[in-house]
């Protein structure tokens, strides 16, 4: 009876170890679910003391509409809240909920490089030239 009550103690310990064990490496495997979330910084603008270059950094903002951006700003003070910026010709509802992810009205500017209009940073496509060049032998046909 004491080997029988013996065996079920280790079985049930060892369970305990591999579980424990388990559980502890799972969550030294995935690092994202360990760290805190504040560890990401959120890249944003602030509308109220970015330069017209910073603004030209959102998503489907120009240097044209950054323009409008420091007018608007220089001539009816700063914003009070991100919605204002619809007060701006040219940002309507539809370009603000893009917008709105990297816009603040506080705080420091932290968006340092130009994004998409998926809110992913841009890449510059390469440019070609209208018509490809045609052969040479071609041309002397002519």
């Amino acid at each position: 009876m004491f080997v029988r009550n013996a065996a079920r103690t280790f079985a049930l310990a060892l369970g305990l170890v591999a579980l424990l064990a388990t559980a502890s490496s799972a969550s030294a495997a995935d690092p994202a679910a360990a760290a805190p979330a504040t560890t990401t910084a959120k890249k944003v603008v602030n509308v109220n003391t970015a330069s017209s270059d910073e603004l030209a950094r959102l998503p489907r903002v120009g240097p044209s509409l950054a323009g409008k951006i420091v007018a608007h700003r220089d001539q009816n003070g700063p914003f009070k809240r991100a919605e204002d910026l619809m007060e701006v010709k040219g940002i309507g509802e539809k370009m603000f909920a893009s917008l709105k992810p990297f816009v603040s009205v506080s705080g420091p500017t932290t968006l340092t490089e130009k994004l998409s209009s998926k809110g992913t940073t841009a890449k510059a496509a390469p440019k070609t030239k209208g018509k490809p060049a045609a052969p040479a032998s071609e041309k002397a046909v002519k």
